[in-house]
């Protein structure tokens, strides 16, 4: 496809970078990207890969804007509360950037949605604060082969990795299998910093440009954590999938959802 003048001056600034050029927004142009929750990870996510002209942002969240969320949430505004967070979502993303189709899922991903929900994406962000959800995420785009972003917040800290079938250890890898109910708190019950989730998923949006364009290193077997504390990244070299994976393993006892 060619950019107009329109899009040309929109996105100059990328198209300066000799590791994107016309080549590389073109190809963010015809990239699918999939966010799974409209909250704290979601809206830096979506809004940051909306202005950078993703061509097609899916959007999937059951809940409706509430004032608990404002504090971190930062794509809903006073006046939304009460409205589904897709809708909300849609709403600023159209209005930063016609140029790019959203398309919005208001329902909670489950095992049997969840497959039809990432068929036609490309990349898949994991923009969720439950355990269950992570682990669904998953194992639905280790068996549907597609690439996707984790992350977690809580507190003052936060963690993300990438997943690229083939090329690295899955989420399952690392953390086996769902902590019990109650064992590790929520952000409801032990609080978040509302700036976390916008320093953690405007990196999760880098890794999906990274991963189209091509240019850069993923974090693929890394698990980059943020300590705001200690204003202290780290990295984490992630141990090699072993093949005992039930995912992802060379003889994966999980093969349905």
């Amino acid at each position: 496809m060619a950019l107009s003048d329109v899009q040309i001056m929109r996105y100059s600034r990328h198209i300066a970078l000799k590791e994107m050029g016309i080549e590389g927004q073109e190809k963010l142009l015809n990239g699918k990207v999939l966010i799974i929750g409209a909250g704290g990870l979601g809206s830096p996510v979506s809004m940051y890969l909306a202005a950078a002209g993703v061509g097609t942002l899916g959007i999937v969240d059951a809940d409706c804007v509430d004032l608990s969320n404002l504090q971190r949430q930062i794509i809903h505004n006073t006046e939304d509360i009460g409205k589904a967070k897709v809708q909300s979502a849609k709403e600023k993303l159209i209005s930063m950037n016609p140029d790019i189709t959203i398309h919005t899922y208001y329902e909670m991903v489950t095992a049997d949605n969840i497959l039809d929900l990432i068929e036609d994406y490309d990349f898949i962000i994991d923009a969720t604060d439950n355990f269950k959800a992570k682990f669904l995420i998953n194992d639905a785009c280790v068996l549907a082969k597609k690439p996707f972003s984790h992350a977690g917040v809580l507190r003052f800290s936060g963690q993300v990795m990438t997943y690229v079938p083939r090329k690295g250890p899955c989420y399952r890898c690392i953390f086996k299998n769902p902590p019990p109910e109650g064992v590790v708190p929520d952000c409801k019950n032990a609080g978040l910093v509302g700036i976390i989730p916008g320093i953690i998923g405007s990196i999760q949006a880098m890794e999906a440009v990274k991963y189209f364009i091509g240019a850069g290193d993923l974090l693929i077997g890394k698990l980059l954590t943020f300590d705001a504390l200690k204003m202290q990244f780290r990295t984490i070299k992630l141990p090699k999938t072993d093949g005992t994976c039930e995912v992802c393993g060379t003889s994966p006892s999980i093969t349905k959802l």
